[in-house]
């Protein structure tokens, strides 16, 4: 063996019950019941034990918890990999045996250096495994009453059967490693096709639909210009008029086309830097008082596209409802970083429009739509007059 087998750990996947089989827990809990029922009846059975009055029996169950609960004890501190407290608390047990056999129970204190022998072998680095395990089968060696060669076979086969429970909860551990990393394969491949089948879809939508929009852009600036160049006349103004709005709407359209082209190949700007953008260029010309910003409060994280695209489309849908329904307001944007959660809220101090024309959870607002993204997602959207504005809260798990 080499000097990193004799002072590594085993896994902690080893060391945990996580992966036994519900049959094998049953039968464990059932021989742990059966050891520490033996253990309570040794102790009060004893002929050698220290008298039979009720001070007797209290020791002997105290003694037979403590021993329960160092066992707990050092179970858990092997888990997290802790030398010295581990050896502490086998040291106690060994201890706690030794004072048992002193008190008069000889079975209580085998049964506590057997433990002792076969745990540490099974939870410990070898390096200190090892001794701890010859010393606890030298004092069992020493107090049983067996003749020598049943001792020195049942000490042996104490010492395999800790070798063994070790080598099998090591395979254990790497079968349970095994098997996430062939997960972890499953859900990477899941991902890799779901990215390619969305470079797909955004190349499809590349071709067909942002070609198309450009080239609405592109005509309805000549007939911008055409219209500009008649004399000036009521029909001449009409037309102009509705032709700016059709290329203003095909402009936006072409917009929300590659954030969506840039959301299906999994580039999109970070969603604090789009809100802010988004606030700066809504405030530009469209009504909204200046003072709008951003407040990002938590841990700034990549967002999953979904939870990312709700809440770029609400933001959107917010501040076109506070352009229409209260031109001159200023608007407060928080995006909170929560556990396993995104908030965004939007609140408007209110225009010239007062909040009791609007109405009541966005209805008529377009937010219908959002509150049902929200919800497949597993969120909430919340909508509706707050004080003298209008306030949207949404929260996505992210």
């Amino acid at each position: 063996m080499t000097l990193e087998t004799w002072l590594s750990w085993p896994s902690r996947e080893a060391l945990s019950r996580e992966g036994l089989p519900r049959a094998r827990r049953n039968l464990a809990r059932g021989i742990r019941a059966v050891v520490f029922g033996g253990l309570l009846w040794s102790t009060f059975s004893s002929k050698e034990g220290p008298g039979n009055g009720a001070w007797a029996w209290v020791a002997g169950v105290a003694l037979v918890l403590g021993s329960v609960l160092l066992a707990r004890v050092f179970f858990r501190f092997t888990l997290e990999h802790r030398l010295w407290p581990s050896l502490a608390t086998l040291l106690l047990v060994m201890g706690a045996a030794a004072g048992a056999r002193a008190a008069g129970w000889p079975v209580l204190a085998l049964v506590l250096w057997c433990g002792c022998a076969v745990t540490a072998l099974e939870r410990l680095p070898l390096g200190a495994a090892v001794p701890c395990t010859v010393v606890a089968l030298a004092a069992y060696c020493l107090v049983n009453n067996d003749n020598w060669l049943t001792t020195a076979v049942t000490a042996a086969g104490l010492g395999l059967a800790g070798y063994v429970l070790r080598l099998d909860a090591e395979a254990r551990g790497n079968a349970q490693r095994l098997l996430a990393q062939e997960r972890a394969a499953r859900a990477a491949e899941a991902r890799s096709a779901a990215l390619g089948e969305r470079a797909r879809i955004a190349r499809e939508i590349h071709d067909v639909l942002a070609h198309s929009l450009s080239a609405q852009l592109v005509h309805l600036e000549a007939a911008r210009l055409l219209i500009e160049r008649e004399p000036p006349g009521e029909f001449r103004e009409k037309i102009l008029e509705r032709v700016v709005a059709a290329r203003g709407m095909a402009r936006e359209g072409l917009a929300e086309t590659r954030q969506a082209l840039s959301a299906l190949r999994g580039e999109m700007t970070p969603v604090e830097d789009f809100l802010q953008t988004l606030i700066e260029g809504s405030g530009a010309g469209t009504g909204l008082a200046p003072g709008a910003g951003v407040q990002v409060k938590g841990e700034r994280r990549p967002l999953p596209a979904e939870a990312s695209q709700a809440v770029r489309r609400v933001a959107q849908e917010a501040l076109t409802n506070v352009r229409k329904h209260a031109p001159g307001a200023v608007v407060a944007v928080r995006l909170e970083y929560l556990r396993d959660e995104v908030a965004l809220e939007v609140r408007d101090s209110g225009g010239r429009k007062r909040a009791e024309e609007l109405a009541v959870s966005g209805s008529g607002y377009g937010l219908l739509g959002m509150r049902e993204r929200a919800e497949l997602l597993g969120g909430t959207l919340e909508a509706g007059p707050e004080e003298e504005g209008f306030v949207v809260r949404l929260r996505v798990p992210a």
